[in-house]
């Protein structure tokens, strides 16, 4: 007996559509982080991308528990001397929601080449509408 190793021919991704609205951002994205690497999947190996395509909506209708909403905040470098910019979380939702779901949902995958791989196979939208209706996304339940 060998062990089964699947190889891009016997891959076959499925696409999975998410609604955030009401949903806890934590939980949602590690949800989605595990279809994204395939740790859903029983052909899952650690070293090549198994994983299917996620598609999340209604990215601005997203929860934090507890005080986080008033508390968090997001760093980001420009790369300039004395570049550090900091946005509160209420200022990002309201600007741009989907990068709160995207930053969230990367941070919980691999920080390799694999890890940026599997990212590029998250979609995230505003609203509720998305052009992906071709791929007939099947609706994904995040507990």
């Amino acid at each position: 007996m060998s062990t089964f190793v699947p190889s891009s021919k016997d891959l076959n991704r499925k696409w999975f559509v998410v609604d955030a609205s009401g949903q806890t951002l934590g939980r949602l994205a590690s949800g989605a982080a595990r279809v994204l690497s395939g740790k859903n999947s029983t052909q899952y190996t650690p070293y090549i991308d198994t994983g299917d395509h996620v598609i999340v909506i209604n990215a601005e209708k997203i929860v934090l528990t507890g005080l986080k909403s008033q508390q968090k905040l997001y760093r980001r470098y420009t790369g300039f001397p004395g570049g550090l910019r900091e946005e509160e979380f209420t200022k990002l939702l309201a600007r741009k929601p989907e990068a709160i779901v995207e930053q969230a949902i990367k941070g919980m995958l691999p920080k390799s080449k694999l890890g940026r791989q599997m990212a590029t196979k998250l979609k995230v939208y505003k609203g509720d509408k998305h052009p992906h209706d071709a791929q007939q996304p099947q609706p994904l339940v995040v507990a």
